[in-house]
């Protein structure tokens, strides 16, 4: 049964009136008792209260919202149902889990729900999103690309504000405040200065360790409402589940040692089916979980979905970004002609490297870390969540010092069954890697390839996620690549996933190509050759570094 929007108004007033009346009667309280006391506890059926819970417990009997007009952007059905539920949960004062599968969108439901509100209420409070340095460009790209009337600043850096007041005015005449786990903790003082109108946690499973400095300082924060966001499953490990409920509902599932006692120990060791079904009933109401093998989601989604990852460049990669960008720019105005061409193509795949990784541009042996690189730290994240999904990926990059640094990477840090096709693999090789990786009893595994090795005559279709870790500036190429997962006998909807670094010429190049994609192909050739026809000053600007990108 779904209920409509008038329905939905009087529960909603009755259940403010009725914690107005009895305070201390709270929601949570009876979502608490009803999934631990089930067969004791009678609610009468017709009643408001039976209603509401019916709601939180079958969420498709949530109302689905309609468009929201000035979100640029279409939202899918399951989208506009995770975007009810999140404003359903508010509006009854609660904290909830948005835990779809990695690639449904998270971050597009967030957004809306803030254009939504913007719409609707008068708060001028604003939002503080905290994510891991690795994706708080990302947050700031979908928000210019969905909602660009919001307005939203970035608190990273040496450059952020650190002086108390004049924090607090900025942030005020903000909707979104977007900064990282470590400096919630560096910037205590500031966060915790006044009330957020919500704290939203991207990565939650960040803050699974309920002694870190970090933590702490995220559980102290003061907000009206809590959003936890986490692509993985938190079902299956129950201490990272009680430390995302700690944060968002505090006391809910108890102390640890408690909830230990409670669950973890008769759950895991003792495989105690009933608590198992307990703690599920506790926690279903307040998680949102859809994955992608659900029919109704395959239904609602094309077969290709692609999406940009846009990754901020580390302080050592801006640097010798910029040493290059500034010796160019001395050198071009000397040459013509051909050695001008070969100045041009070479510094193009000089600047490629950099915003690859500094170890793949000194060529120096030093150390192929993430630590040095986001677009690896974000690979790393999003491989080890599409993994423990227990799906495969591919991953292309057109340089094989690349491709063998990620080989080692994935290998030595991660232990996944990793596969490696370059230009140099033999036949045989080739092809028992291919069939050992299609094999549906082979584990979730990442098979690396070179883009010109792994380009053609490769059927790759247990894989439904595809990283293009650099960009091809010949749309065709990639597309090309992608198909060795997107082709006939793929089952699943194939997720694609290209890395753009933010402030370098990856990013103006790819709007190019974007804005391009309109013309002819004569336009944009098949490989970097065409942009040696820009003038001096046009390449010039093209490579400049845009360091309002940078965060460091």
């Amino acid at each position: 049964m779904e209920l409509g929007t008038q329905k939905m108004q009087q529960m909603l007033e009755f259940w403010q009136k009725h914690t107005e009346e009895q305070p201390e009667i709270k929601l949570l309280d009876f979502v608490k008792m009803s999934a631990s006391l089930e067969d004791e506890l009678e609610i009468e059926h017709d009643s408001m209260i039976s209603d509401l819970m019916g709601k939180l417990q079958d969420k498709s009997q949530l109302t689905m919202v309609g468009d929201i007009p000035l979100l640029q952007g279409t939202l899918r059905d399951y989208q506009k149902r995770g975007v009810s539920w999140l404003q359903y949960l508010e509006n009854l004062g609660l904290n909830g889990c948005l835990a779809d599968d990695m690639g449904l969108g998270k971050s597009v439901q967030v957004i809306a729900r803030l254009v939504q509100e913007k719409e609707t209420t008068d708060s001028t409070l604003p939002t503080l999103l905290i994510a891991p340095t690795s994706v708080i460009g990302n947050w700031q790209k979908e928000i210019e690309k969905f909602a660009p009337h919001l307005q939203a600043i970035i608190h990273h850096g040496s450059g952020r504000i650190q002086e108390l007041e004049a924090f607090k005015s900025t942030c005020l005449n903000c909707d979104v405040v977007i900064t990282s786990f470590t400096l919630v903790r560096q910037d205590e003082k500031l966060f915790n200065h006044f009330e957020w109108r919500r704290i939203v946690v991207d990565e939650a499973q960040n803050i699974k360790n309920p002694k870190t400095a970090q933590t702490r300082a995220i559980l102290k924060l003061s907000a009206q409402y809590r959003l936890a966001l986490t692509g993985t499953p938190v079902e299956n490990r129950l201490l990272d589940l009680w430390s995302i409920f700690n944060f968002l509902n505090p006391g809910y599932l108890g102390k640890e040692a408690q909830f230990r006692k409670s669950f973890e120990i008769p759950i895991q060791k003792d495989n105690d089916r009933m608590k198992s079904a307990t703690l599920k009933k506790l926690v279903e109401p307040l998680i949102l979980r859809r994955v992608k093998t659900d029919p109704l989601i395959i239904n609602d989604l094309p077969d290709k979905v692609e999406q940009k990852v846009y990754c901020n460049l580390t302080k050592e990669q801006a640097s010798l970004y910029e040493a290059l960008v500034k010796d160019v720019a001395e050198k071009i105005n000397e040459v013509e002609g051909i050695k001008r061409k070969g100045l041009i193509l070479s510094t193009l795949m000089k600047l490629k490297q950099i915003c690859n990784h500094p170890a793949q541009f000194l060529q120096d042996g030093s150390e192929f870390s993430a630590a040095r690189s986001q677009k690896l730290q974000r690979l790393a994240d999003m491989a080890e969540e599409a993994i423990s999904e227990g799906e495969s990926l591919l991953v292309f990059s057109q340089f094989t010092e690349v491709c063998d640094g990620l080989e080692r990477h994935f290998k030595h840090h991660y232990h996944y069954n990793t596969y490696y096709i370059h230009g140099g693999t033999n036949r045989t090789k080739r092809e028992q890697m291919i069939t050992q990786f299609q094999n549906p009893e082979t584990e979730p595994s990442v098979f690396i390839l070179s883009l010109k090795a792994g380009g053609v005559g490769i059927t790759l279709t247990k894989a439904n996620h595809v990283f293009h870790f650099d960009r091809w500036w010949n749309p065709a190429v990639e597309d090309q690549a992608t198909d060795r997962a997107f082709r006939i006998g793929q089952t699943k909807n194939v997720f694609v996933h290209k890395f753009v670094a933010l402030g370098t010429l990856e990013e103006k190049i790819d709007q190019m190509i974007e804005d391009k994609k309109k013309l002819s192909s004569q336009v944009i050739g098949s490989d970097e050759s065409w942009l040696t026809e820009l003038d001096n000053e046009a390449f010039k600007q093209l490579i400049q570094l845009n360091k309002v990108a940078l965060l460091e």
